[in-house]
């Protein structure tokens, strides 16, 4: 664990923000002629000088829309909700009902919010990570291989990097040799995101995306040395999320989870 600990950034030096509640705000962005809306949580007692840490939160397909609300009912913003003492500033857009986290524009919409985020709020664009679950899953992991080197750490929960589409292997990562077979891509994938520390989580019964996404990843981030942590939970099917949120530890700057 202390080995795994000093992978990630150091505790905020700064504790001026425990000491007041965090709250949500709305808000709205236009990328690519496109509105996208999306919420941020705001941590308490944050100022110009705060540098604190942001994370990106990409939601499950189910939470697909534009009402702005969808994308708060699953994962981490319930947890967010019961921990207002959490001291990153978290984005969390809406991808709208035609899409998928694994499409560019999407995937660029979600870039986009977090790069906002990091202006309006003063971020510490070397403390950004990025978390998503299910088809927020893939997004993460095609936004950590697409932009290697820009975030400090991947949450993924039940995710996935190859999947068919039409009988045809697809994977929605730019460069993926998917004509090659799934190894390739998660090989592939290990390779671009090699260096950034990845925490990944997959239930046992998940019958929507197979555990073995997340298996063959813990593998193949092994073989080259970047540094992993897969956690499995028996007898779990899809909703994984709820425990890999609640695991203690899961984020190095927070030290009350």
């Amino acid at each position: 664990m202390k080995q795994w600990a000093g992978l990630w950034f150091a505790v905020l030096a700064s504790t001026a923000m425990a000491h007041a509640p965090g709250h949500f705000e709305e808000r709205a962005a236009k990328v690519e002629g496109v509105d996208y809306r999306y919420q941020v949580f705001i941590p308490g007692g944050l100022t110009p000088s705060s540098r604190p840490p942001i994370v990106l939160f990409l939601h499950g397909s189910g939470e697909k829309g534009e009402d702005n609300r969808a994308q708060m009912t699953q994962g981490l913003p319930p947890w967010l909700k019961t921990h207002l003492d959490f001291p990153a500033v978290v984005v969390m857009p809406q991808a709208h009902l035609q899409q998928s986290w694994r499409d560019n524009t999407a995937a660029a919409a979600a870039l986009a919010t977090l790069r906002m985020s990091v202006s309006e709020f003063h971020a510490d664009p070397k403390q950004a990570y990025v978390t998503g679950l299910s088809d927020g899953g893939f997004g993460s992991w095609k936004l950590g291989a697409e932009h290697p080197g820009e975030f400090a750490g991947l949450v993924i929960i039940c995710g996935a990097v190859f999947s068919t589409w039409d009988g045809k292997p697809w994977s929605g990562i730019w460069g993926a040799p998917v004509q090659d077979g799934p190894q390739a891509v998660f090989d592939w994938v290990a390779g671009k995101v090699r260096g950034t520390p990845v925490l990944l989580f997959h239930g046992s019964d998940d019958q929507a995306v197979p555990p073995e996404q997340s298996r063959q990843m813990a593998a193949a981030l092994k073989r080259i040395g970047s540094p992993v942590r897969y956690t499995e939970y028996p007898g779990v099917g899809h909703g994984s999320w709820q425990q890999a949120y609640a695991t203690p530890g899961l984020w190095p700057f927070y030290a009350a989870n």
